[in-house]
């Protein structure tokens, strides 16, 4: 447990520095960096580098995150005809995941990937309803040059990861991307342990980076949830 807890006090230090590294360099975005995936001037770009790698060519279904920095993502899925995943908000529902396809949708592709918007237009489903996923896009506090990556500190990202390797929805042949503002990459090794996974691409608005040959979880590690939080997510009950 000690080690436990000396890991999540550096990656307490890791994002403290870069959310500094934001603000100093004047690249934070509403709603602010601190306690948060931050939003990044220039995450727009971000998203259209993005759009133009053969790993984002070749998906036809995406996993996102909701915050605000991969909005621009989110938006060019549905857009583009990819049929779009979002986690419920602590995956805190029977069914934790939300399903959004543009052609059941009567608002524009910006208004229903929002957090709100997703929250009305998207369709719930169950992890027994859901198709393998070919792409993740991953937000990030901070990531290094070899996919390790620090995201905000509710552990939830590695748990929705783990929760669709155990359902046979992820697997080696999905890809796993992050976008991120260029002070966000740090030359690492950023602190790391058996339940994150790494990132395939990294994306700036300047720059692709690809990583070496990520690690990934096969599945949820339960001795790594509190009681507490495997009692919150009752799709854990159902694998």
């Amino acid at each position: 447990m000690a080690a436990r807890e000396g890991e999540d006090d550096a990656k307490a230090a890791v994002r403290q520095e870069s959310w500094q590294a934001l603000q100093d360099a004047g690249a934070a975005r509403f709603p602010g960096v601190r306690g948060r995936i931050p939003n990044f001037t220039g995450a727009e770009r971000a998203a259209e580098r993005l759009a133009g790698l053969p790993e984002w060519e070749r998906a036809a279904v995406v996993k996102s995150n909701p915050d605000s920095p991969q909005w621009p993502v989110r938006t060019r899925a549905v857009a583009g005809g990819k049929r779009l995943y979002m986690a419920v908000p602590r995956l805190a529902e029977e069914a934790p995941f939300l399903l959004l396809e543009a052609e059941r949708l009567d608002v524009p592709p910006r208004t229903a990937t929002s957090i709100k918007g997703s929250a009305r237009h998207a369709r719930p489903v169950a992890l027994t309803e859901m198709e393998r996923v070919d792409l993740i896009v991953c937000g990030s506090v901070a990531v290094d040059r070899d996919g390790r990556r620090v995201g905000k500190g509710g552990g939830f990202s590695d748990l929705e990861f783990g929760l669709l390797a155990e359902a046979g929805l992820v697997d080696e042949r999905t890809a796993i991307a992050t976008t991120v503002h260029p002070v966000q990459v740090v030359e690492g090794p950023l602190p790391e342990t058996g339940h994150d996974f790494r990132v395939d691409v990294v994306v700036t608005p300047e720059e692709v980076l690809r990583t070496p040959a990520p690690g990934r979880p096969r599945g949820i590690l339960r001795d790594h949830l509190t009681p507490e939080k495997a009692a919150a997510v009752p799709a854990l009950r159902t694998l």
